[in-house]
């Protein structure tokens, strides 16, 4: 992120307020962020970037303009998780479908995309 002159502190309270727009699915105000040059791959402490907290929280459209920006739809957490495995553990079936249309990798991360849709009854969703 270009800081223009931030202290780290400012940073990391940027990043902090990016996260929470994330998992609030204030899609123009992240895009806004991003438009500013906020990486769109920014990463929390937890590794979770931004579009692994609007994938798990349910946001298909706020997925869909991360996409757009260009976020790599396969990076994974802390824990090893994909966005895409964390969409299927919520239920999210349309940012399950997002990510699919992006080319989200279903054998990436731990569960994978696939482990998870079969151990919550969802394969369907990968089917093709």
């Amino acid at each position: 992120m270009s800081d223009g002159g931030l202290t780290p502190e400012q940073v990391e309270r940027v990043v902090a307020i990016a996260m929470d727009l994330a998992r609030e699915g204030d899609t123009e105000q992240l895009i806004e962020f991003v438009g500013h040059g906020l990486p769109v791959d920014v990463t929390d402490s937890d590794a979770n970037t931004l579009l692994m907290l609007a994938a798990y929280h349910g946001h298909a459209a706020t997925v869909r303009a991360l996409l757009d920006q260009g976020a790599d739809p396969d990076l994974r957490n802390a824990r090893d998780q994909s966005p895409i495995a964390g969409a299927l553990f919520k239920g999210a079936d349309d940012v399950v479908a997002v990510l699919r249309e992006a080319g989200a990798d279903l054998d990436a991360g731990t569960p994978t995309a696939r482990a998870a849709a079969a151990m919550f009854g969802r394969q369907h969703l990968l089917a093709d």
